[in-house]
């Protein structure tokens, strides 16, 4: 069986006393019965990088990582990946910028992961890449005498054409995507895009097959690969952290009222705003569940040397407290805003303990909160779904409340709704989206990915033997 290699731009280094989040807990799985090596940025910056990795073993994985400059932070990290590439992915065309310098460091940082990661490789390894950080990576390790197969997952949105074009190195990126073997995509909307944009810039004659882009004499793969939760594993945290004092705190806070609870990074492209002047809006227009329903918002500050995450959290700061002070009673607080992160098992058995969910991203490649709500939920009462029509987890959890992250009059009448949803349909439509992530489950999702990116290395040995 062939070594699986991961890649990413961010890894998951095992610490004493903490549980990795659920995509870290997929690629684990998935390294484990591989005795896979995990290659990636450690998250610090110092003064001089050095192309030497800090290498550790722990269950069977090796993790191999990497240090960034402040300039590789600067302009690689939040330059060209989250000001450049970050915005035009999801639409965000007015908030996009392009700069030379950037680009430039994006470029040497791809390089430099793929010189240091190079003498690391064993030849029959299996690598794959995550994310759009690394679009060039297959490119330079190619140039550099790579054979093994590669595939890159993009867990993001993959824009139309016409969004695209924005970007002026556009075809550039687009080449180097096809130096990869297996190009995995979350829903078939973001694959189209790709197929739509390969078709603009080599022709309709590069669309080779169904699944396969063909563009001088190399074919690659496409695939959709939505990724899931491991519905049991989240079922026993959930149920587990209900005798937790945080839990149990949180809970007797509320003094009976019933819970709405929102889980998002403090990100631009989550639609926080827009939800909470929704809720604003529903406590005025619905009166008679004002003091009976209290909105708690976990937001951990991301990125906050970009300006526009600064701009966000002031908005959200500004919404919060004019809403706390329209409605609040003295022993009631609208709306609970926390910036601050809390263990995985915990925030499961908030979940738990919530009536509602609300995940109303403005664009989302998929977003794990929607389908961690649903499978923390008791399936004797379970809570309601609120789910932003152009999140990626639409196509699959279609029985959720489904809203328009624009529409602040329809998503107050959506939690309205979810309110006072009798208790049969609220079990129906959860049952439904349950069955679902059961058969799309994470251990599916990597997988049905390896397994093709596996069937690319079939015609590689038969030319070796040959």
């Amino acid at each position: 069986m062939s070594r699986l290699v991961a890649v990413s731009n961010r890894i998951s280094l095992p610490k004493r006393g903490t549980a990795p989040g659920g995509l870290a807990v997929g690629l684990l799985a998935a390294m484990q019965a591989r005795r896979g090596l995990w290659f990636g940025w450690d998250g610090e910056t110092v003064e001089t990088a050095t192309d030497d990795p800090s290498v550790m073993h722990k269950e069977g994985v090796t993790f191999a990582s990497i240090e960034f400059d402040q300039s590789d932070y600067q302009d690689f990290y939040l330059g060209f990946c989250n000001g450049t590439l970050w915005p035009l992915f999801h639409y965000f065309v007015d908030g996009f910028r392009f700069s030379d310098t950037q680009y430039e460091a994006y470029q040497r940082v791809n390089q430099r992961f793929a010189r240091t990661l190079l003498p690391l490789l064993e030849p029959d390894d299996l690598v794959w890449v995550h994310d759009y950080h690394l679009f060039p990576l297959a490119q330079k390790l190619r140039e550099a005498g790579a054979t093994q197969p590669m595939g890159l997952f993009l867990h993001i949105p993959f824009p139309n054409i016409e969004v695209l074009r924005a970007l002026p190195v556009y075809g550039e990126l687009l080449q180097a995507m096809l130096a990869y073997d297996v190009l995995g995509f979350q829903t078939e909307t973001d694959r189209d895009a790709f197929r739509g944009a390969v078709s603009y810039v080599w022709g309709e004659q590069a669309l080779s097959g169904a699944d396969t882009v063909t563009v001088s004499g190399r074919r690659v793969v496409t695939g959709v690969y939505p990724i899931g939760v491991d519905v049991d594993a989240i079922q026993r945290e959930a149920t587990e952290s209900l005798n937790t004092d945080t839990v149990k705190r949180m809970v007797a806070g509320l003094l009976g009222r019933r819970l709405m609870i929102g889980v998002d990074r403090l990100d631009y492209s989550k639609g926080l705003v827009e939800r909470f002047k929704a809720y604003e809006r529903f406590l005025e227009t619905h009166p008679e569940n004002q003091n009976r329903v209290t909105f708690m918002q976990i937001a951990p500050i991301s990125r906050a040397d970009v300006r526009a995450y600064a701009e966000i959290r002031r908005d959200l700061e500004q919404t919060t407290g004019r809403t706390n002070g329209r409605f609040a009673d003295t022993d009631w607080t609208p709306i609970r805003y926390l910036n601050r992160n809390f263990p995985h098992e915990i925030l499961m058995g908030f979940m738990r303990s919530a009536l509602i969910g609300i995940v109303t991203p403005l664009r989302d490649g998929m977003n794990l909160v929607a389908k961690e709500f649903v499978a923390a939920q008791d399936p004797a009462d379970p809570g309601v779904l609120i789910l932003s029509s152009l999140a990626g987890a639409v196509r699959e959890l279609s029985s959720a409340l489904l809203v328009n992250p624009y529409d602040t009059r329809g998503m107050a009448h959506a939690i309205q709704q979810a309110f006072n949803m009798p208790l049969a349909e609220r079990r129906e439509r959860h049952q439904a989206m349950l069955e679902v992530l059961r058969r799309n489950s994470i251990e599916h999702w990597h997988t049905s990915f390896i397994e093709t990116l596996e069937a690319q290395s079939a015609p590689r040995l038969k030319r070796r033997a040959g």
